[in-house]
């Protein structure tokens, strides 16, 4: 079944090339989207299934054996990453159906929709570091054309800022890997992983860590590099920010995991230490960044941020359970986001604004979505029994465990202010008189279709809450293989001559 790997890839990139050659006709491109990324969610959870039951799979591109050729390994991790960015790419094409002003589809938001998504499976799968960063670039060229997609000013001011750092953060990647190369003459993954648990001296492998801990960490948004992340990720179309606030920031916090279970575990009481304060500061200068906020968008960019935070924290204590409940919030929290802000385009669509002191009344107008406002901003604050509460109890408790008060400290605050944040929402925008009468955005698309991809979403939500135990058993599994390598190691180079 090795084949399966290659799929999540290619059925983007073919999506793409038939958007392309279809590109006069919008209303076939309209449907190609939701068909193929349909198709895209029921290949890879049959991949993930697959991993599950029968381990680790692996492709050798053109038959050259690891460490030699290019490889594409599914691993837990990988495979439930793929699964999470083809849900959320499904969502958000039915989302675009009735969101998206049609004048804007000329300009190749289908072909560049496929393309983000291969970028994100190209990245989840590849098995050597330079495909990474080309995966990465490719779905860095696609954000970029999507983030300016309308050209108004507001979204070529956020885009600057947007590609100004991730081309930093490129920059240090290529040199991180060029300096890998040079020193030990491979990229493979599981070559290096190999050759870095055999090096006497550490402080090398230490130092080209810090530059792939820098790189990843601008790309994941967290401290001290966040500050491009609220200002570009309100200004695109409301479907694109929702598939960038699920899936881009996550690529580099799997980038993040991956490396530093898989390769860099030589000096953990150095790196992962470093990685704890990173968490920390990200919890709370994105917490805090979003209770100052009175923008629908710009609240839900600033918690992106503080949510980062967890996740990282979770590889930071870099305990079994501390990995299990790291990959566990990246599950609760691609789902999650990526709704909230699709509910976030629902009440613009009612309101015709995202400003929270202008809007309000939602409730009264259309109880339904306030009520599925509800699920993914509770369980974003944590609260029990949704998926956010399993997530932030898994993490936490692993900090208390090993005694490290202070990010647990932190982590409680956060989930306060998240709270805060979310009722602030619920205040404005559902609860409240409006202080103006509303000009709601006409749209020739039925509004009863945006409630498909949020209830639905809503829905996984809750599923991942109450049958939070095959979840943990998943995100354990998982924490189990990245813990270790030696696993990821056999499967990719085990047929060395």
């Amino acid at each position: 079944m090795s084949f399966l790997v290659t799929l999540p890839i290619l059925i983007p990139l073919l999506l793409g090339a038939l958007s392309v050659a279809l590109w006069r006709f919008r209303l076939t491109q309209r449907w190609l989207a939701v068909a193929g990324t349909g198709v895209l969610t029921v290949v890879s959870v049959w991949l993930l299934l697959e991993v599950y039951q029968h381990g680790i799979l692996v492709v050798h591109m053109g038959d050259w054996p690891g460490p030699f050729g290019i490889v594409l390994v599914a691993d837990l991790l990988g495979a439930i990453m793929t699964v999470l960015g083809a849900v959320s790419g499904f969502a958000v094409a039915i989302f675009s159906l009735s969101s998206l002003r049609p004048q804007l589809e000329k300009f190749g938001y289908y072909p560049l929709l496929h393309l983000l998504l291969a970028g994100c499976s190209g990245a989840f799968l590849t098995g050597d570091i330079f495909n990474l960063y080309v995966w990465v670039e490719v779905l860095l060229v696609a954000s970029f054309a999507l983030l300016t997609l309308g050209g108004e000013r507001s979204q070529m001011e956020g885009a600057i800022k947007y590609v100004t750092l991730n081309m930093v953060s490129s920059v240090i990647l290529l040199i991180a890997v060029g300096l890998t190369y040079g020193l030990f003459g491979t990229l493979n993954m599981a070559d290096l992983a190999d050759k870095f648990s055999q090096v006497e001296d550490t402080r090398l492998v230490t130092l080209i860590s810090i530059l792939f801990m820098v790189s990843f960490a601008i790309k994941s948004a967290a401290f001290p590099f966040f500050f491009w992340l609220p200002a570009s990720y309100h200004t695109p179309q409301v479907a694109v920010s929702a598939l960038f606030a699920g899936l881009l920031t996550k690529v580099g916090v799997y980038a993040l995991f991956r490396m530093f279970t898989l390769m860099f575990d030589q000096d953990t009481g150095y790196t992962h230490q470093m990685l704890l304060w990173i968490a920390g500061f990200t919890m709370l200068t994105g917490v805090l960044g979003a209770a100052a906020q009175f923008e629908f968008r710009r609240i839900l960019s600033f918690h992106i941020i503080s949510q980062i935070g967890y996740m990282i924290m979770g590889l930071a204590l870099y305990t079994p359970l501390a990995i299990v409940g790291g990959v566990f919030y990246i599950m609760h929290h691609i789902i999650v986001k990526a709704n909230l802000f699709l509910v976030s385009g629902a009440v613009y669509r009612i309101t015709g604004s995202y400003d929270l002191k202008k809007i309000g009344g939602v409730y009264r107008s259309h109880p339904w979505l306030a009520i599925l406002f509800l699920v993914p901003a509770l369980s974003l604050a944590g609260m029990p029994p949704l998926s956010g509460f399993f997530a932030k109890f898994i993490v936490i408790r692993a900090g208390v465990e090993i005694e490290s008060w202070p990010i647990v400290v932190v982590a409680l605050i956060t989930g306060l202010l998240t709270l805060y944040s979310m009722m602030k929402i619920w205040a404005e925008a559902f609860w409240k008189k409006p202080p103006e009468p509303l000009e709601p955005v006409r749209h020739p698309g039925a509004f009863w279709v945006l409630y498909v991809p949020i209830a639905g979403m809503a829905l996984i939500t809750l599923c991942i809450g109450i049958f939070a135990q095959p979840i943990f058993a998943l995100a354990m599994a998982a924490a189990e293989q990245m813990l270790d390598p030696q696993v990821y190691i056999d499967a990719v180079l085990g047929d060395r001559p």
